[in-house]
């Protein structure tokens, strides 16, 4: 080996590694046990019976999974309409979304993505070596396409809340297609709306994950889905082996449960405008189709100072701050009606 690879790879990397190069990303929740979590944007339920799916598959942990995880894709193919064979199982969302980024965007390429938004988008685009070019969220439906390798749409999006129009984003990925441009779509919190995937849809990559609607975000599943080419691409790709025995028992009987997704979009529907409508005497709140709400404080002082209030309560909420753009700004999830006039009488609201 070149005596000067070995150096940088004992040095940790080169002055160009993005790998080296590129930190990790803040996010929500809290690791205190003892503090009501507002910071992270998942269920404060999960269906009852997944403790005793989890035990049951526990057992199974003993021996490598059938990789073709038919068990998992069937009902996953069905819960966001689209054929069981073009799911990809991954350990959670993130995980489709480097997938696809990996199987896509090569060193040098550019990347269209929203602002503020997701904060992994921009990394996944820089660890492939590719260049990452901020859209304002609410014009990317109009930016264009051409000459980027892919774009990347979070639908609603994360922090502001808002989904895209339906139409438009199907236009959308027309116009991506017609311009061989990818579109990675993440769908992390599309389940807490009416509104239909666009799993399936030839041209595009749809990231899902189970961790927001069903409430496990420790459990790590999730999955990628896409058509011809690029479906064979991602399949190729992914990790032998890419979702537990437990992870995928618990998620396929999960997407079974559609009483349980909709009783959980009716209660956000109920507590969503209750919240905004008392946190709006404060503060501007954006309008939101997801189970959190943006707000802007006016000022960074302020963003203290509920951050602050909010931990005298133990409570946490989370720091927008470091989204992309927002200088004023803390995000607060939906979560059960007493949870949340906690949560209120907390910020003085």
């Amino acid at each position: 080996m070149d005596p000067d690879a070995v150096d940088s790879l004992l040095s940790g990397g080169s002055d160009d590694d993005p790998v080296a190069d590129d930190a990790r990303v803040p996010h929500g929740s809290s690791d205190d046990r003892q503090v009501l979590d507002f910071s992270a944007n998942t269920n404060p339920r999960y269906p009852e019976a997944v403790p005793r799916i989890y035990e049951t598959a526990l057992p199974t942990a003993r021996e490598y999974p059938a990789d073709d995880y038919s068990a998992f894709r069937v009902p996953a193919g069905k819960y966001v309409g689209c054929e069981p064979e073009s799911v990809i199982p991954t350990a959670g969302g993130l995980a489709a979304i480097r997938l696809a980024m990996g199987t896509v965007v090569h060193s040098g390429e550019s990347v269209l993505v929203p602002a503020p938004s997701f904060s992994e988008y921009a990394r996944e685009v820089r660890l492939q070596g590719g260049e990452p070019e901020f859209v304002p969220h609410d014009e990317l439906l109009s930016a264009d396409p051409a000459d980027h390798a892919m774009v990347a749409a979070c639908n609603p999006n994360n922090p502001t809340g808002e989904a895209y129009d339906p139409a438009r984003i199907r236009e959308y990925a027309d116009r991506c297609r017609r311009a061989d441009t990818v579109l990675l779509v993440d769908e992390a919190f599309l389940d807490f709306t009416e509104d239909p995937s666009l799993a399936g849809t030839e041209g595009v990559i749809v990231a899902r994950s189970l961790t927001k609607m069903f409430g496990l975000p420790g459990l790590r599943a999730g999955f990628a889905v896409a058509t011809g080419q690029l479906r064979e691409r991602l399949a190729a790709a992914r990790l032998t082996w890419s979702l537990s025995e437990p992870a995928a028992a618990v998620g396929a009987y999960c997407m079974r449960q559609t009483e349980f997704v909709a009783e959980t979009r009716q209660r956000i529907a109920r507590e969503r405008p209750r919240m905004a409508a008392r946190l709006g005497d404060r503060f501007d709140v954006f309008e939101s189709d997801a189970p959190f709400l943006l707000c802007d404080a006016g000022s960074s002082e302020t963003v203290d100072a509920a951050i602050a209030a909010a931990r005298d309560h133990d409570i946490a909420i989370r720091d927008a701050r470091t989204f992309r753009g927002l200088d004023s700004h803390f995000r607060v999830a939906v979560r059960m009606p007493a949870e949340n006039d906690r949560l209120l009488a907390a910020l003085g609201v």
